[in-house]
């Protein structure tokens, strides 16, 4: 099942809402969590990211493909725009260095994104989404 459009909305426009999306991931040293403020909805199984930093979770990639990306929207839940104010996406992430994929991904971004320092020599991470869910588990792909 696709995400709904409006999960999709408020994952694209996450960053410029004020609810930027946290990338967990797990290294040799311990987990990770980071914003990711260029994360998108790729399609209805992907969700994707623009790794510029190149640090911290860019290495535990290397160490383990798996994570979870939290969004957090308080305001959103308040307003009644969505039931539950955090979303949980667990997966598996694959770097694109070049190729069609690793185009696709720019392709999407916004453009603050694809002018930001470092733009030039991004990565294309690709998250296949294999589970999603509200704070109170249900999911958000039936």
């Amino acid at each position: 099942m696709p995400l709904s459009d409006t999960v999709k909305s408020f994952i694209n426009n996450a960053w410029e809402d004020g609810a930027p999306c946290l990338l967990a991931t797990v290294g040799p040293l311990g987990p990770n969590i980071g914003p990711k403020g260029s994360l998108i909805v790729f399609d209805d199984q992907h969700l994707a990211y623009w790794e510029r930093t190149k640090r911290g979770a860019l290495e535990n990639l290397g160490f383990s493909p798996k994570v979870c990306v939290m969004y957090a929207n308080f305001n959103a839940q308040r307003a009644g725009k969505i039931d539950m104010g955090f979303l949980r996406f667990f997966g598996t992430a694959t770097l694109h260095e070049s190729g069609p994929v690793h185009d696709a991904i720019f392709a999407k971004l916004k453009p603050r994104e694809q002018t930001h320092d470092g733009a030039d020599t991004g990565i294309g991470v690709l998250i296949r989404i294999e589970r999603a869910t509200d704070m109170r588990g249900k999911d958000l792909l039936a």
